[in-house]
């Protein structure tokens, strides 16, 4: 099923020629443009853009694609809207969901005016991927997981499950405050090497990528700290025990004394994916995800 976020994005790569511009209007980064667009070529089953080093060519299929996606979501739009006036009855949603993903986005869509007229009853469980993928086979207790994944590794799901990408929680590196470093500071991999690192414990799948990333720039760490926890990771940095990798959902409420950094070697995110039994995948489903989509989009702001 092709995801309607997608063709809005869509819209925007071919009006403006690249997806670096069309991320700067949507409000996403350049490497979530581009996998919504690998997405929409997987779906459709055709090649939409040549690319090229600083822009993107629409193909024939992208320019007639473009041509329909606006009639295709303002159809979308009058369907929904005479639902809504027809239809006053709810659906049950049960809802698993990680933990800075239910602290930092869900509250914002349920204070979302457009939550209330979707008609959804939520029943929530807050637990990590692995735990809460378990919810979503046979017999499980759940509709819908949102889980995340860093790199390639870690998570596996039944064939029956349908995977939507929803969007990126991009890691920064923070340094205590008191290291003497500004939040404009202009610090490279190697500037890192020697410092005391709070680290995720090894053998996790989130480990191993951030340790393949490391050595990848030449960084190998002086461990003081191992944590799982991103707010004890921050709590640690701020009193000065050392330097950590953390991602953006949990630096909305870092604490005091810590200095967020963007360091152009060190560039990981976790992609945060909605999945969805097959059969249970309804109308009103699909515009919770999109809902989600879009609110996880508006938050990807400056957290300096």
């Amino acid at each position: 099923m092709i995801n309607p976020v997608h063709l809005r994005t869509l819209i925007e790569v071919t009006r403006l020629g690249s997806f670096a511009a069309a991320a700067a209007t949507l409000g996403y980064t350049a490497s979530a443009v581009s996998q919504q667009m690998s997405a929409l070529e997987r779906d459709a089953g055709v090649v939409l853009f040549e690319r090229a080093a600083r822009a993107v060519i629409p193909t024939e299929a992208a320019v007639v694609m473009t041509r329909h996606a606006g009639k295709v979501l303002t159809d979308i739009e009058a369907l929904l809207a005479a639902a809504k006036t027809e239809d006053t009855s709810t659906e049950v949603l049960r809802l698993g969901i990680f933990p800075s993903l239910a602290t930092y986005v869900l509250p914002r869509i349920l204070k979302n005016p457009a939550w209330k007229n979707l008609g959804i009853e939520l029943k929530v469980s807050v637990a990590e991927p692995g735990q809460t993928i378990q919810g979503l086979r046979t017999g499980g207790e759940l509709d819908v997981a949102l889980v995340f994944q860093v790199g390639q590794t870690g998570l596996a799901w039944p064939h029956t499950i349908n995977r939507q990408w929803v969007g990126d929680d991009d890691f920064r590196v923070v340094l205590p405050a008191s290291w003497g470093f500004g939040s404009d500071a202009k610090v490279t991999a190697d500037h890192l090497a020697q410092m005391p690192w709070i680290m995720h414990h090894p053998g996790t799948s989130d480990a191993m990528v951030i340790e393949r990333l490391f050595a990848s720039c030449n960084l190998h760490p002086r461990v003081v700290a191992w944590s799982d926890d991103f707010h004890a990771s921050l709590e640690m940095a701020a009193a000065g025990l050392g330097a950590a990798l953390v991602p953006e959902l949990a630096l909305r409420n870092k604490p005091a004394g810590v200095v967020v950094l963007d360091v152009p070697e060190i560039r990981l995110a976790r992609n945060v994916f909605a999945l969805l039994i097959n059969d249970r995948k309804t109308a009103r489903v699909q515009l919770f995800v999109d809902l989600l989509a879009e609110t996880l989009a508006g938050m990807r702001t400056a957290v300096n």
